[in-house]
């Protein structure tokens, strides 16, 4: 949560109420996870098969709308946020109502009644991306990336320090950031890594993985 304090923004993540330090007035506002809470449906399939599965036709509705948006090359665009209001507004409208209707028919500490009160629960953080044509609906693709560093977890225990560990995490974090970006980071690092000795601290950004150019081929050259 130091990482985050003081800083603004969304946040997309899952109900874990450790992050509610930082989603304050002024601070962060906490965007809903869609794919946490159909993962919660998907674990009551055994015990609720028709009420989770019906959930899930719901969440399912709402990745079409995300592929039709990827497939036309519109995310992130204003054509983009149209779709979600067009198609996705009135599928979490009745999804809603479907959840407040099926509510009292299931015990609340049963899997499908966790899932159930989850989701209502987390409704408006599940719903800020149909506000903003930027803001995913899951947080898989962070995720995912955060699996390579869980793999390397036992090797990083013998990092050395503190201060070396902190050091590495910067690497990790430039190194994750070229891959989301398409950046080969080997060639990023070998050009940044000279040029920011003497690169104005005032135009550091021009540096950051999303804003580089490889050398010969852009302004940051």
């Amino acid at each position: 949560m130091k990482v985050l304090a003081d800083t603004i923004g969304k946040l997309l993540v899952d109900g874990y109420q450790g992050y509610d330090g930082v989603i304050v007035p002024g601070g962060r506002v906490r965007a809903g996870c869609i794919a946490h809470s159909r993962r919660k449906f998907f674990e009551a399939l055994s015990s609720a098969p028709e009420a989770a599965r019906k959930a899930m036709d719901y969440v399912l509705e709402i990745y079409k709308v995300e592929r039709a948006a990827l497939d036309a090359g519109l995310l992130g665009t204003p054509q983009h946020l149209a779709m979600r209001q067009a198609r996705s507004k009135p599928v979490m409208e009745e999804f809603k109502a479907w959840l407040e209707a099926e509510q009292p028919r299931h015990p609340p500490k049963s899997v499908i009644g966790s899932a159930i009160s989850y989701a209502l629960g987390q409704w408006d953080a599940l719903t800020l991306f149909l506000t903003d044509p930027h803001l995913p609906v899951d947080n898989n693709a962070s995720e995912n990336a955060l699996r390579v560093a869980a793999l390397g977890r036992t090797n990083f225990l013998f990092v050395g320090n503190d201060t070396a560990g902190e050091h590495l995490a910067g690497l990790y974090s430039l190194v994750m950031t070229c891959e989301a970006n398409g950046v080969n980071p080997i060639a990023y690092l070998a050009d940044v890594l000279m040029r920011v000795q003497t690169h104005p601290a005032s135009r550091i950004d021009e540096l950051l993985p999303q804003n580089w150019t490889p050398p010969g081929t852009g302004p940051s050259a």
